[in-house]
């Protein structure tokens, strides 16, 4: 599948937020034409931005992104997005500290990297206009940036312009809770602010901005925000990032949700139940690298042939690595893992191998005509999707019958909500409970398998296990509803008689 660009327009200096076009114009505002002449006639200090200004690129995530291994620090600034240590040390602003020196203790020989790096990036991402226009000026140049001093003082000596002096963070968290504005008073103090033309592209540079003698923000068209390892895959980005950005989805759809039933359906028939569960989650990986494929194809099929996408905005925003075969290279190690630790400690045999691959070469398959389908026909393939996203761990390992009827309410919900979607349209109520109709699902299909059995099929603590997790999954809704249930008489007035 064709990937996400790598490179995408912005106008911020932070690393983890972009610039867009419907952000609205400021009163600092400039066109690169006046922004350039403002600076050659100026008579006075001349403070200018670092990242995608002086420099097109972010040093920061540059800097990063010169760690080796690539995949082991990409997995490291993962667990370090997940935890959010910098909650307790000032928030988002000092989330850059965090990661650098996390990236300098653990891969130490980085700065090695970056300053061999340096000179064919300076080559290739200096803004040449606005430095031509520096050189030309008369009053003394600052650099002003609050990126990181060990960082940036290699680089703004290989962009050839005259420099009076770099203001910029050290690597503790003070340095960037205190801002930009507060870092320049103390370095240059406050005349020199006052009498000092700004350029920025950066609208977190506003209190600097007001405080000069002229503030200029300009977005520069070659400027470039490029997240550290964009080209560098890892399983689970596009969901997380680009997908369902902000949502929790792995955690609560698919582990709370696919996961766990997976769990509750079959661990009463297993004699090594720590050993299923951890098979059953590698399995659970394998499966879920292969159907996230599916859902990138799904985005880049929408986004080349939809007049009206439903992409988030983050598909436009975010860099994510999206090739063809490595997914499948770590599907096929997960699901080797799994298999022989769900049969632990007996050997696994061929077949498990040869029907989890196809099992997964199937979904693939069908996930790809599905996503060339109209939407129409969409209606009718979604609910095979949903079939394999919650049954093909029973290529591996049984169930019980009720817990075949728990993976039954899971598929049939969806899919049904699916069809009033796309039926429907704008008339479908957003706040869809799913918890509810699953757990009502799950109690029919339960008594329906009684009727047929006898009522000693449900007599098993597998059975008590599925319906407390159903009724846990669903207790928001549950607790709505009871909420705002109201007596129709109290609510309704009676028509006056004649």
């Amino acid at each position: 599948m064709p990937s996400v660009p790598l490179e995408t327009p912005t106008s911020t200096e932070t690393s983890d937020s972009t610039e867009t076009s419907d952000d609205p114009p400021g009163d600092f505002d400039v066109p690169v034409e006046l922004a350039l002449a403002a600076i050659r006639s100026h008579d006075g200090p001349i403070f200018v931005d670092l990242d995608e200004t002086l420099y097109l690129r972010n040093s920061t995530e540059d800097y990063i992104d010169s760690a080796r291994p690539r995949l082991l620090a990409l997995i490291l600034l993962r667990i370090v997005d997940v935890l959010k240590p910098w909650r307790f040390t000032g928030g988002e602003a000092t989330r850059d500290v965090w990661r650098v020196r996390l990236i300098r203790f653990f891969f130490s020989w980085t700065s090695i990297v970056w300053k061999a790096r340096i000179p064919a990036l300076a080559r290739q991402f200096t803004n040449a206009n606005l430095a031509a226009a520096l050189n030309q000026a008369s009053g003394p140049l600052y650099i002003v940036t609050v990126g990181f001093k060990p960082i940036v003082t290699p680089l703004i000596a290989a962009l050839q312009v005259r420099t009076t002096r770099v203001v910029a963070c050290d690597l503790t968290t003070s340095s960037r809770r205190r801002g930009k504005l507060a870092c320049v008073v103390d370095a240059l103090g406050e005349d020199c602010v006052r009498r000092a033309v700004l350029v920025t592209d950066s609208k977190e540079d506003l209190p600097l901005l007001k405080a000069c003698a002229r503030g200029i923000r300009t977005l520069w068209p070659d400027a470039r925000y490029r997240r550290a390892f964009a080209d560098v895959y890892l399983p689970g980005q596009y969901i997380t990032q680009i997908k369902h950005p902000g949502e929790h989805y792995l955690r609560r759809a698919v582990f709370q949700d696919d996961y766990m039933w997976w769990i509750l359906s079959s661990i009463a028939l297993t004699a090594t139940p720590v050993a299923h569960i951890a098979g059953l989650f590698l399995l659970l990986v394998s499966f879920w690298v292969i159907y996230e494929m599916g859902y990138a194809d799904n985005d880049m099929i929408a986004n080349n042939y939809e007049a009206q996408p439903a992409l988030t905005r983050a598909f436009h925003e975010v860099s994510v690595a999206t090739p063809m075969i490595q997914p499948w290279i770590w599907s096929m190690v997960f699901a080797i893992a799994g298999i022989f630790v769900i049969r632990w400690p007996a050997a696994p045999a061929l077949r498990d191998f040869i029907l989890w691959t196809l099992g997964l070469v199937g979904t693939s398959l069908w996930f790809a005509l599905y996503n060339r389908a109209n939407k129409p026909t969409r209606v009718w393939m979604y609910g095979v999707l949903q079939f394999a996203r919650t049954t093909i761990f029973t290529l591996i390992v049984p169930v019980l019958p009720v817990g075949a009827m728990a993976l039954a309410a899971q598929v049939l919900p969806r899919w049904a909500q699916y069809y009033v979607y796309r039926l429907v349209g704008k008339n479908w109520p957003t706040q869809a409970r799913f918890g509810i109709a699953r757990l009502g699902t799950f109690v029919l299909l339960a008594i329906t398998l009684s009727i047929a059995l006898g009522r000693g099929v449900l007599m098993n603590w597998t059975t008590l296990a599925l319906l407390g997790w159903s009724l846990f999954r669903a207790r928001r809704e549950l607790a709505g509803i009871f909420s705002s249930s109201v007596r129709l008489e109290r609510v309704t007035s009676k028509a006056p008689r004649e």
